[in-house]
């Protein structure tokens, strides 16, 4: 959202719209190698009229794409900055309570326990923003090979004689 933002403050306003759309386009893709492939086709198509815009598109590349390198269920997520918005909003409507801190260190431990509760209320929450099925996605664990008892008697000799 940020990065588009940028870009649409160099497009001018007539355009702005068939360009936001068009860079939108990078995120429909299906897969990781037709997300990356889409933005360079989106960037050539830009460079004709709006080669800031182009250059700006490949500079970001591999910031605007780092989501593919997820499991697809993660990549909605991932590309939106909501959960962060929250807490920053979360942070600042206490803030704004207190006012004027006595010393940073009274600022440091509302922050913290503000985050702590966030921290907490996501722990306990009947519903995950990244459920663990998902999450196992990330880290699949290699199916363990227990040995056979021929393995293990050649590995420990005193067993092949018992």
């Amino acid at each position: 959202m940020h990065f588009l933002r940028n870009v649409l403050a160099k497009v001018p306003k007539a355009e702005a719209d068939m360009v936001a759309a068009y860079i939108r386009t990078v995120f429909a893709q299906p897969t990781p190698g037709a997300v990356r492939d889409q933005l360079d086709t989106v960037a050539d198509t830009l460079a004709v009229k709006l080669p800031a815009v182009a250059e700006m598109l490949r500079a970001a590349k591999d910031d605007l794409t780092a989501f593919a390198d997820f499991p697809h269920a993660h990549w909605a997520k991932i590309w939106s900055t909501n959960p962060i918005e929250r807490v920053n909003k979360e942070l600042k409507r206490r803030t704004d309570v207190v006012g004027i801190f006595p010393n940073t260190d009274a600022l440091l431990r509302l922050s913290a326990c503000v985050l702590i509760e966030a921290h907490d209320e996501w722990l306990d929450a009947d519903r995950r923003y990244l459920s663990e099925g998902s999450m196992a996605l990330l880290y699949p664990t290699p199916p363990i090979a227990l040995p056979t008892r021929t393995e293990e008697a050649i590995a420990t000799p005193e067993l092949a004689t018992a």
